[in-house]
């Protein structure tokens, strides 16, 4: 686990600023494949995601090693990651793009949240999605699932580095989640992004009024002409922002 923390500060302006802006933001700095692909929000409620990463690998199931007495062991990955994920983190699981088992289900995943976890991410499936998406914490998967996941994933490491979604993820990443779905942020990057997404979203916010308002894009977005800047200046001494 990393032993740099999120500070309050970045994590209050990543709890307000969206993925889109965040992906901007981190292709600014050279970074364009940090967004998991085909992984999509459960009972999303308007409210980010925002914590850094506690990781979980599977790797394909092979039956003579993965019975369903597996559960019993006390020191079977699955259950000991759902126990040790520290409070504020996201738990993350490689389930290797594979939906067709459950990464995990509404007992562990309310466990989770219990113990003040930030969220839970996979690019596999959860059975007992509604179950999921009725609880207070935010959940991201691919698809239901409901078979067990011994079915199709082995449990084989905690906290070590992992690809879900096609993106990788180190432990200690920053993950940030809303409605369209969860962006990755190298940890060392994370004061910077956060900065530069606040400020995209001022600019941002201010050119949606203005299109409302019926203006057009060209020499608003980007602002390329005078009055557009000097708009934007006074916007944001009205506005405070």
């Amino acid at each position: 686990m990393s032993n740099k923390s999120l500070s309050a500060e970045t994590r209050e302006k990543l709890m307000k600023v969206s993925t889109a802006t965040i992906c901007t933001a981190l292709f600014k700095v050279g970074l364009k494949n940090q967004f998991i692909q085909d992984v999509l929000p459960l009972g999303f409620t308007g409210r980010n995601m925002v914590g850094q990463a506690y990781t979980l690998r599977y790797i394909p199931a092979r039956e003579d090693l993965n019975p369903i007495s597996v559960f019993q062991d006390p020191a079977h990955p699955q259950r000991v990651g759902v126990e040790e994920c520290p409070e504020g983190y996201v738990m993350v699981i490689d389930s290797r793009k594979d939906p067709r088992a459950a990464s995990a289900g509404s007992i562990l995943v309310t466990r989770l949240m219990k113990r003040g976890c930030a969220g839970i991410v996979t690019d596999g499936g959860f059975r007992d999605a509604p179950e999921i998406a009725g609880l207070d914490m935010p959940a991201y998967h691919n698809r239901p699932s409901a078979p067990t996941n011994l079915t199709r994933h082995q449990a084989i490491e905690l906290n070590g580095p992992i690809g879900c979604g096609d993106v990788a993820v180190f432990p200690g990443d920053v993950m940030v989640g809303d409605g369209e779905g969860v962006v990755v942020i190298p940890l060392h990057l994370a004061d910077a992004i956060a900065a530069e997404a606040t400020e995209m979203t001022a600019f941002e916010d201010f050119v949606t009024e203005r299109v409302f308002e019926g203006e057009a894009v060209i020499g608003l977005y980007p602002a390329t002409t005078e009055k557009a800047k000097a708009d934007f200046t006074a916007w944001r001494a009205k506005t405070g922002r």
